[in-house]
């Protein structure tokens, strides 16, 4: 009876937003090691963000070389530690509220309670965008801003703590993001910036939210 009792104790455990972090950092790494390639990479990150026991997450690192710290993120996360994020986890599942944004000689805002879907178009020819995630949900953890500015701007702005990867190209345009986000909070969303700026710009703004995560909006929802 004692040797199937580790067994069992490993599936009543629940993961955390913290443990379901260090699993997806662990596989990013090994992507970039080059021991997984991108279809794989993909899979694993899918069903690491729907696991909710350790006994799901394991199974996903098992086949990887132990990382430096291995040991201690092993351990499941203190309360404290992941205090910083604990409204995220409210704020993150659901259907986005639109996906697409176009501005022609014209502009467009996203902000205050809006959900943001897993991909998001804006368009901005001859003409401006806005939005604003500091107040927004997201429909889940990772998401997509694909952004296309011809002779027009669109401006992101993210708060603190959020994962951004801006990864667009210009073209006698610019992809801008100067701000830091800072740490990364736990249980936070990711959000990579995309697309295409043709003599136009996309800006990436971090600034901290007019309200407490949890709050009450200070804005109507769109």
């Amino acid at each position: 009876m004692s040797d199937e009792r580790p067994e069992k104790q490993l599936p009543d455990l629940r993961a955390s937003d913290a443990d379901r972090d260090r699993v997806v950092e662990r596989l990013r790494d090994a992507v970039a090691e080059g021991r997984l390639d991108m279809e794989e990479f993909e899979e694993r990150l899918e069903a690491a963000y729907k696991s909710r026991t350790y006994a799901q997450l394991e199974p996903l690192t098992a086949d990887l070389p132990a990382a430096p710290g291995a040991a201690a993120a092993a351990v499941p996360a203190a309360a404290p530690a992941a205090a910083a994020g604990t409204a995220w986890p409210g704020r993150i599942g659901g259907t986005g509220s639109s996906a697409l944004a176009v501005a022609v000689m014209s502009g467009f805002q996203r902000k205050g309670r809006w959900t943001v879907p897993a991909r998001f178009d804006a368009v901005a020819f001859w003409g401006g965008g806005e939005l604003d995630l500091r107040e927004a949900d997201f429909a889940q953890r990772e998401v997509v801003i694909n952004c296309v500015a011809i002779m027009g701007g669109i401006e992101i702005t993210v708060p603190p703590g959020v994962d951004v990867d801006v990864r667009g190209f210009g073209f006698m345009g610019a992809f801008d993001q100067r701000d830091s986000p800072g740490p990364t909070e736990p249980g936070a969303p990711r959000v990579v910036v995309t697309g295409f700026a043709f003599w136009g710009g996309v800006e990436v703004k971090i600034k901290k939210p007019k309200r407490p995560l949890g709050g009450p909006s200070l804005r109507k929802e769109l």
